[in-house]
């Protein structure tokens, strides 16, 4: 009796299935730290330091604040501890805002980097 059976699609697909399955779930692990970075910048792109972030959490209803954090010297926050798969960021300070930027994530705590900087308006 030959091997060929292993070649078939009744075994090559289900492992395919399986690989995939398993790949996915190694990177969601190592990748659920629920840490979310970015920057808050100016209209004109410079950093700016002493903003209030806030974090909501979106639901089908409501978008209810959970964090909030403070800029750096270049412009920089941190959200750490994030269990939701889908939020909202906005940025505050002296009267100014920037839009609520939504970001949607595969799964829940997913940690983000965002390319997109925040945007106060009016400065």
């Amino acid at each position: 009796m030959s091997a060929s059976w292993l070649r078939s699609r009744w075994v090559v697909v289900p492992g395919a299935i399986l690989a995939s399955t398993l790949a996915w779930n190694v990177y969601v692990a190592a990748h659920a730290t629920g840490v979310i970075e970015g920057r808050v910048v100016d209209r004109s792109g410079r950093p700016v330091e002493g903003a209030i972030v806030t974090l909501f959490n979106r639901s089908f209803i409501t978008n209810d604040p959970r964090q909030r954090t403070m800029t750096g010297p270049e412009g920089r926050f941190r959200f750490d501890g994030n269990d939701s798969h889908a939020v909202q960021l906005e940025a505050e300070v002296a009267g100014h805002r920037s839009e609520r930027m939504t970001v949607r994530l595969w799964f829940r705590a997913q940690e983000r980097r965002l390319e997109t900087p925040l945007v106060l308006a009016g400065r």
